[in-house]
């Protein structure tokens, strides 16, 4: 993963790299403002970026939440969002026929948390020589993602890297341990999804809650530990948002932390 970043931009940088953008694909003007800004942001501070939407949200509390605007109505506004700011995509997959079709359209596969142990998956993900990144479920281990890293190259890929996104704590509360980040990056580089680490699932409205607040509190431990990459979600108005919005970053606040962060990298290479 790292590897195919520094064949794509900032070849002299030494940052950590960025994965960024919207929970949900709502239409290409949102994607598109997104991704301008965070461009504009990655150029300034040196840092590799891909552009993240899902084309579909698969995993829903409630049969009438937002899922999505059409599957390849997505995929086709993420692949323009690419192709205009020469900027590497990234979606996340839920079927195994999903992952030949995402990868018609962008160049990173995302394998979600609660499907990283499902193999028929992975292997669809890999054959499609596409990189792949395995989300860390909120039930796993970080030694066990191990084996989720093996079956991505025993299918003959090498190109992997695994997102830490917060293990389950009770019933409705995820916590970081940061432990893991050292330990996972043995088996390929590891990013930290910042703001689905702050997710507070199954509340009692079928509505995921979240602790944005805390976002820069993370991203900073995130860094000061070592993590290759950082994950966020953003949104120019995430009240509005129509998925994950209680745990995205409003897109004006980036600058600061990513300034922060970069700042952090600095002192510890």
């Amino acid at each position: 993963m790292i590897q195919y970043l520094d064949n794509i931009s900032h070849k002299d940088s030494k940052n950590f790299f960025l994965i960024a953008g919207p929970c949900a694909i709502e239409g290409e003007d949102m994607a598109f403002q997104i991704a301008e800004k965070v461009v504009e942001l990655s150029d300034k501070y040196k840092i590799p970026y891909i552009f993240k939407g899902s084309f579909k949200k698969a995993n829903r509390s409630r049969v009438d939440s937002f899922t999505g605007i059409g599957d390849e109505k997505a995929l086709e506004i993420i692949k323009k969002v690419g192709e205009h700011f020469n900027i590497p995509t990234t979606t996340d997959i839920h079927e195994n026929d999903h992952a030949a079709l995402a990868a018609q359209y962008v160049d990173v596969l995302q394998i979600p948390a609660f499907l990283v142990r499902q193999t028929d998956l992975l292997v669809a993900a890999a054959k499609t020589g596409k990189c792949i990144s395995l989300k860390k479920g909120q039930f796993l281990s970080p030694e066990a993602m191990r084996f989720a890293v093996e079956k991505i190259k025993d299918s003959g890929n090498e190109n992997t890297a695994i997102i830490e996104r917060g293990n389950s704590f009770g019933y409705t509360d995820l916590v970081v341990d940061f432990r893991g980040i050292p330990t996972m990056r043995n088996y390929a580089p590891v990013i930290l999804d910042v703001t689905h680490s702050l997710q507070q699932p199954n509340q009692n409205s079928g509505v995921t809650g979240g602790r944005p607040e805390l976002i820069e509190t993370i991203a900073k431990a995130g860094i000061a530990v070592g993590a290759d990459g950082i994950f966020i979600e953003t949104h120019p108005d995430p009240s509005c948002a129509k998925s994950d919005g209680a745990n995205m970053l409003k897109l004006d606040k980036l600058e600061d932390l990513l300034q922060k962060l970069t700042r952090i990298r600095e002192a510890i290479i």
